[in-house]
């Protein structure tokens, strides 16, 4: 039993630290061609958003909030992405330990 202490504690600490590096983490999510831009964290956290001067057109303001939500989906997508990279390995290995709800 001190053991599975020992392993879900070591695991633990192995996720606090994978949420810590995907708050640090950085990805891009792109529009347009790259004319709506998007940088998000590991989290999903949004950074930033830059818009290529092309993309702004006074006629047609729909388009450019189409290309801003498709640049931060796609960040979310790669945010996602990286989570699986750097949380999948922990999540699985919980499941091991026979821990209830893992």
């Amino acid at each position: 039993m001190q053991q599975l202490m020992k392993q879900a504690q070591k695991m633990q600490q192995q996720m606090l630290a994978a949420q810590a590096e995907l708050a640090e983490s950085e990805v891009t999510g792109t529009a347009g061609g790259g004319l709506v831009t998007a940088t998000l964290t590991g989290a999903g956290e949004v950074r930033a958003v830059k818009i290529d001067p092309k993309a702004v057109d006074p006629d047609d303001v729909e388009s450019l909030e189409d290309l801003v939500v498709a640049a931060i989906r796609d960040g979310a997508r790669a945010a996602a992405e990286l989570s699986e990279q750097k949380m999948g390995p922990l999540t699985q290995g919980m499941g091991g330990l026979g821990l209830p709800g893992m």
